[in-house]
């Protein structure tokens, strides 16, 4: 017979710790970008990609992103501690997809 109860409650925890890790995650990229350091990505060269983005545009992106910076109202002082805010969040967030890899894979906890 089918625990459904079990079952239920697997599924509210893997629903509450997805939402968790993608919201850190993101707080993490909001934090980051706050604090000055806007991830750009360099365009890469691929031959089947529906948009690929230029030389051009991505240097206009990063100006951009360097004047949005200069631009900025907070302090070093707060920048600083956006920066540090957005790397416990990163670190947050792996140390939460390891501990799911952990749980996942019996072998690593003796279970087997």
């Amino acid at each position: 017979m089918i625990d459904w109860f079990a079952f239920i409650l697997v599924l509210g925890s893997a629903l509450l710790a997805t939402v968790v890790v993608v919201t850190t995650y993101s707080l993490g990229i909001r934090l980051l970008t706050v604090s000055g350091r806007t991830p750009i990505v360099t365009p890469a060269e691929f031959t089947d990609a529906i948009t690929v983005v230029s030389p051009a545009e991505a240097k206009a992106a990063a100006k951009r992103a360097a004047k949005a910076a200069r631009k900025s109202p907070l302090s070093a002082g707060q920048k600083r501690a956006a920066l540090i805010g957005a790397r416990v969040c990163f670190v947050f967030s792996g140390a939460a997809a390891l501990f799911g890899i952990y749980l996942i894979v019996p072998v690593l906890h003796g279970l087997v």
